[in-house]
């Protein structure tokens, strides 16, 4: 609402409108997915009605060929990370991540959620550091995206990490693929 100046009536009554077409066609599509973002109020701050702070999760859907979920310290693991303190910069509510299994759409996956914000964007240095299968070509290029983009609404929240990682992945699934494609004609002509 803050980035875009729109007020809260505005945005429920333009949710309201499009829902119809989002059930009838978005949603049903989330089962297929390979990965999943959404938004959803925050839990940091009790009976938030400003919306000014978001909970964002990525969800990943396991077992899908050249695809590998991202995770949390330890791939598998259930945990609750609270990231603040002499390592980064957090303003009230704070930040706080969780991952773990899950079940969606009957499917087997794994949720990695965000909730608060990034005071400094160059700080996401410390919690990339503690994310794995994230498809970086180099250390620090989940940083370095978003700094590009530090003026893009969501940058300094879940929205737009999990935005980049999901473009990392997909760039890492097209180039396994394009690989996978380029050495299938050397294979059938050494038999």
């Amino acid at each position: 609402m803050a980035e875009r100046g729109h007020s809260l009536e505005s945005i429920k009554a333009s949710i309201e409108a499009r829902k119809p077409d989002f059930d009838a066609y978005i949603d049903p599509q989330k089962q297929y997915a390979d990965a999943v973002i959404e938004v959803l109020p925050t839990q940091l701050i009790p009976d938030d009605n400003e919306g000014k702070v978001l909970r964002v999760k990525l969800i990943m859907k396991e077992g899908v060929k050249y695809f590998n979920p991202v995770y949390l310290f330890d791939e598998g693991s259930t945990l609750s990370w609270i990231p603040c303190g002499r390592k980064l910069t957090c303003s009230y509510p704070g930040i706080k991540f969780a991952y773990g299994p899950d079940a969606y759409f009957g499917h087997e996956v794994s949720v990695l959620e965000m909730d608060g914000q990034f005071d400094r964007l160059d700080e996401l240095i410390y919690v990339e550091s503690h994310l794995s299968n994230i498809s970086t070509k180099f250390y620090g290029e989940i940083t370095q995206q978003m700094l590009k983009h530090a003026d893009f609404p969501g940058s300094n929240n879940g929205t737009g990490l999990f935005q980049t990682i999901v473009g990392l992945k997909i760039r890492d699934l097209f180039e396994q693929i394009a690989a996978n494609k380029a050495s299938a004609p050397l294979e059938s002509s050494k038999s």
